[in-house]
């Protein structure tokens, strides 16, 4: 079986491992957990960031940071993994879902201003929610697939209404806006360092952003909210500190960051030549604003049943799977508020994904690829 999506761990990780053995830096303090955060506020061009247990933990910390409460609304797009919502909703909030654009897959920045200007008003002082009466804390863009938000038009709205800007960036690394790096772009945003992203860590996430007083502040409710050595902590905190055995085998990931990101942009251009013209597909989106991380690549079955499409291709040993069902379709988000979700609920379910491990072979594009026009003539 040719994998969808691997980690690449052919650097200099065992040799971090053993230091962190050797030194008995182990745990959430030690020298790597540093140096990742230097780097990746370095590889996103942000002045800090913060290191995290997971992308999850980092969007909770994050958005506690900035505010965001029990009974608080979060305009967020229901094109997403289900940890988008989750992240909201442990801070006691509500996401409120909109649809996404057809050129990029992420939040749309009409149907948001639609949104904002149509359902909201100023209510003592607060932006609310007009049937509702809750209080639009932040809103939250998903760089879905690497693919960068329109972030012009949402940060012009998010500053035009007062609210902040929190970017869930998880697979987002290597990716610009416009020529500005993702550390520029948001008042805070987040990475994954999970195990099929494309740095990773094993685990683990990353709180970046240009105001070093708010990433100081996640760092602090990061660290359990300690206030030197002593043992007095001066609000409620998380443990969400990532180790150093993680933060070791991250940065010798991100040592080879452009090495991964420039072969994640040569699968998707792979296919995407490959497989054009092919009766009833169409190519993931790539925005003109954008040079997309390109964190998974595959295609959309236009006329079909794309399941059996993702069968065929297993059955010949390519690893085919299903997208994000929609967070709004998910039993925990059943009542939250929503935009029209035309396009989030007629996508969704037509997506294909393809093996897009960096480590892939030339010669393992070509079986995918052969097994892609297969198996749609098939199904």
């Amino acid at each position: 079986m040719i994998p969808a999506a691997i980690p690449n761990i052919s650097g200099r990780e065992a040799d971090y491992l053993m230091e962190c053995v050797r030194t008995g830096f182990v745990s959430s303090v030690g020298p790597f957990v540093t140096k990742l955060e230097e780097m990746t506020a370095e590889a996103t061009g942000a002045l800090a960031c913060a290191a995290t247990s997971s992308g999850t933990t980092g969007l909770h910390a994050a958005l506690t940071a900035l505010g965001v409460v029990h009974g608080d609304l979060v305009l967020a797009p229901s094109f997403s993994f289900i940890a988008s919502a989750n992240a909201i909703a442990h801070c006691g909030a509500t996401p409120w879902f909109v649809d996404i654009a057809p050129d990029s897959w992420c939040m749309c920045p009409q149907r948001l201003e639609a949104a904002l200007r149509k359902e909201c008003a100023m209510r003592g002082g607060k932006l609310v929610h007009a049937r509702s009466g809750r209080r639009l804390a932040a809103i939250m863009p998903v760089h879905v697939l690497g693919n960068v938000a329109d972030m012009q038009a949402i940060v012009s709205l998010a500053h035009e209404f007062g609210i902040p800007v929190v970017a869930d960036a998880a697979a987002a690394i290597g990716a610009t806006y416009r020529g500005r790096p993702l550390g520029e772009l948001a008042d805070l945003s987040i990475i994954s360092f999970n195990g099929n992203k494309t740095i990773t860590a094993g685990g683990g996430g990353a709180v970046v952003g240009n105001d070093r007083t708010l990433v100081n502040l996640v760092r602090h409710l990061t660290t359990t909210a300690r206030l030197g050595p002593d043992y007095v902590h001066d609000r409620v905190g998380f443990n969400y500190r990532m180790t150093n055995l993680q933060a070791a085998v991250g940065c010798a990931q991100l040592e080879r960051l452009d090495e991964f990101v420039a072969r994640k942009r040569q699968i998707r251009r792979f296919y995407d030549s490959r497989l054009a013209g092919k009766a009833g597909l169409r190519a993931f989106p790539w925005p003109e604003w954008t040079d997309s991380a390109c964190w998974l690549s595959g295609f959309v079955v236009e006329r079909g049943d794309p399941a059996a499409v993702r069968a065929a291709l297993n059955a010949r040993g390519v690893e085919s799977r299903s997208f994000w069902r929609p967070i709004h379709q998910q039993a925990p988000y059943a009542d939250a508020p929503r935009d029209e979700l035309v396009l989030t609920e007629a996508l969704w379910s037509r997506i294909v994904t393809l093996p897009a491990s960096t480590g892939i072979a030339d010669a393992e594009l070509e079986t995918v690829v052969a097994a892609v026009t297969a198996a749609v003539e098939e199904a």
